[in-house]
Formats: structure tokens, sequence, C-alpha cells
């Protein structure tokens, strides 16, 4: 039996900065950008904002006083339970707890930075950074052991998980190749999306060789951007000027083995997340009608779509065979923004962020489902991470 908690906190509202590649904008101003959009778009001003949660080079101490952000609560963030999406999580629960009204969140990257850890030049982080700061260091001290042996990137690493899969399971490079060519044929539809030209499936084979099976079209794109989202209590519904997006559940849980010693390999952490999920909830994998899955490799996405039960174990690579199943009119539309293959890299917050559009119907070429004279998606699931970082959540409106 499910142990349901529900959720009183809502998405009120989501930003976005302009998208580019080697922009020369700063992260400060990117941030401030996204920020400001987020709180207006959920009928806010920066006085209504008591919360601040982030992980990542732009601090709290640097956005609040150019936001006008007094004294806000900052919870502490885990990535090992949530990943990236910690903070969000965190923004949730505290506004589940009482500790704020309005907690902003925002994620921002850039190419030659956006590091989960801050520089070292930084300001020294906040006491509610300083747990996920430590945890980040936790976690991705695990890399030691593969860089040890040469495999210095994510790239070499998933790419083992990859293989193994495609030995355990008969998945082709074709397979992987189907994702690429679906978020790039969405991404042709989202005017932000840094690479809108189709590809084809010859054009993704085609691709330079990155580390075996991956190629170019396999790996996520590096941008500049920010992306940023309110967290409200649900009291704040009715003033705003769109439909709130709902919290129904979180998935956060620590996996095993690192990178590559779980006893289940090529399973990751997302095995753990996807489990919590569905957990603290009564809905199910066959209620999802759109998933914003990370994917900072296909494979990557295959990992997501399998453990959270959106398809069989080993059946991703059929799933999405063809783009039909997994397009924007097929039985589970995917990565309807592009993906972060396509799109660009927000570190798992711009499939957050084109979950809530969806949600509210706000899409537009590239909405799943009707809308104006229909019901459009009502469930979403988005997720973030990979080896053994995961987190997951379930949206409705």
């Amino acid at each position: 039996m499910n142990d349901v908690a529900r959720h009183t906190a809502v998405i009120s509202g989501i930003g976005i900065s302009d998208i580019g590649r080697r922009t020369n904008t700063s992260a400060l101003d990117l941030t401030e950008v996204a920020a400001a959009a987020a709180i207006a778009d959920a009928g806010l001003t920066a006085a209504d904002i008591d919360g601040i949660a982030t992980m990542g080079d732009t601090q709290p101490a640097e956005i609040a006083p150019r936001l006008g952000i007094t004294d806000p609560w900052m919870p502490g963030t885990d990535l090992g339970r949530g990943g990236l999406l910690a903070p969000v999580m965190s923004a949730v629960e505290g506004v589940d707890a009482g500790e704020a009204r309005h907690v902003l969140v925002y994620r921002t990257v850039k190419m030659m930075g956006g590091s989960v850890l801050p520089p070292s030049d930084a300001p020294p982080p906040s006491p509610g950074n300083r747990a996920g700061t430590e945890a980040a260091a936790s976690v991705m001290g695990q890399m030691a052991p593969l860089i040890t042996y040469h495999a210095y990137s994510a790239a070499n690493w998933l790419a083992m998980h990859a293989r193994r899969h495609m030995y355990l399971y008969g998945t082709t490079k074709e397979q992987l190749g189907w994702l690429a060519v679906n978020s790039r044929r969405n991404a042709g539809l989202n005017e932000r999306a840094v690479y809108r030209e189709p590809i084809t499936i010859d054009d993704y084979l085609a691709a330079r060789p990155v580390s075996d099976p991956f190629g170019l079209l396999d790996c996520d794109v590096p941008i500049d951007g920010s992306i940023a989202v309110v967290v409200s209590t649900a009291g704040h519904e009715s003033d705003t000027p769109h439909t709130v997006v709902r919290v129904e559940s979180l998935g956060k849980a620590p996996g095993t083995g690192g990178w590559d010693q779980r006893p289940d390999y090529p399973n990751m952490a997302s095995v753990e997340a996807a489990r919590d999920l569905w957990s603290h909830t009564d809905l199910g994998p066959g209620d999802v009608d759109v998933a914003e899955l990370y994917d900072g490799f296909t494979y990557l996405t295959f990992a997501w779509l399998e453990a959270l039960g959106l398809c069989g174990v080993g059946e991703a690579g059929p799933f999405v065979e063809g783009a039909t199943r997994i397009a924007l009119d097929g039985e589970l539309p995917l990565n309807t923004y592009g993906g972060q293959l396509s799109a660009g890299r927000m570190h798992g917050y711009w499939v957050l962020h084109e979950a809530c559009v969806q949600l509210r119907g706000e899409a537009g070429e590239r909405q799943v489902g009707t809308t104006g004279t229909g019901p459009g998606p009502e469930v979403a699931v988005v997720s973030n991470g990979g080896g053994p970082i995961a987190g997951c959540m379930l949206l409705t409106h």
C-alpha cells in the first residue's frame, strides 16, 4: 500500500532567461532575468518571496539584493537525495511545513561554468546550501576509481551502462538514435532551443564518435541560461493569473554502488528514486500523460523510462523505436521541448519548466493534447540525474 503524503505546495510561477551558446551574459544577469520572470508569473513581487533555494554558482546572497528580497529562508539541499532537483524538493517540503510561503528556486548554467560546486573564488556558502555542497562532494567523489582507469568523463561512465544494456537486452544504437531524432523534431517547435534543424537517423549514425556507443548527437548541448520557479502555498492559487501546477509526489533516495559497483548494474539511482516516487501517490505509470526525462545522454532517458515503469525493463529501445510512440501525438509524448539533446543542457530544470508549460496548456505548437476545446495533459513526470544521483517529481494540474 502506498504511503500517500499529500503536498500542499504548488508551483505558482515559472521563468526562463534567453538561452544561447557563449552569450557573454553573466550568470548573475541570467539568474535575475529568470527569477524576476518567475516572480511576476506567480503574481507576486520580490517583497512576497520569503525563501530561496538553489545549488550552483550563483548564490542566494548575490541574487537576493538584486531582486529586492530580504532575509530569505534558505533550506538545506542534498544532492544525494534528489539530485539537482533537490532544491525544488526542499522548497516543496519547506512550504508544506510552513517554513515559508513563496520560495524562489533557480538553476543557472554557463558553458564555461555551471558546476555543481561553487568556484574557488565564490563567497562562502550560506548555511542553507552547505549541506548540499558537502553532499555533492561526497557523491561526486565516487568518480576517483573511474578516473584512475582513464575514464575521465560522464560520457565514458554512462557509455559503459549503455553497452551493458545492449548486451543484456539487445538494445541497438539505432534505437538510441530515435530518441535524438524525436528530440530534434520537438526542438523545431521551440523557439528557445539552440538546435532546431531536423535530423534523420542517418545523420545520427554518421555523427562524430565520442565514447562507444555514444556519438555527438547522444550528448546534451552546453548552453548559457537560467530557469526559475516559485513554489507557493496552495492558498495562493486563487491569486495567480494562470493555472497552478500541483506537486503530487517526490522521488528521492540515495543510490547504491556509486557509478559502476551496483549488483544490478546497469541500473542507477533512478531505480530507487522512482520507487520512492510511486510509493507516495495513488497514481501509477499508466496515468502519466507527458514525460520530461533527463537526457544528459540518450541512454539516461532509457534508464528513466524503465525505472519509472513507463515501459518494461530492457524494453526502452523498442519503446522509442521509430519515434512514433514518443511523439507529441503519441502514446507517451517525451521531452516535448527538445530535451537537453537539442534545446540545451539545464541540468534537469528545463524538464520541470516544460512540464509546467504543458500542464498549463501554454506550449503552443508543441502542446500535448487539446487546448481550448478539450483537455490537455493532466499528469506529468520529470526526472534528473544519472549514476548515483537521481530525483523525480510527479506533477498534476
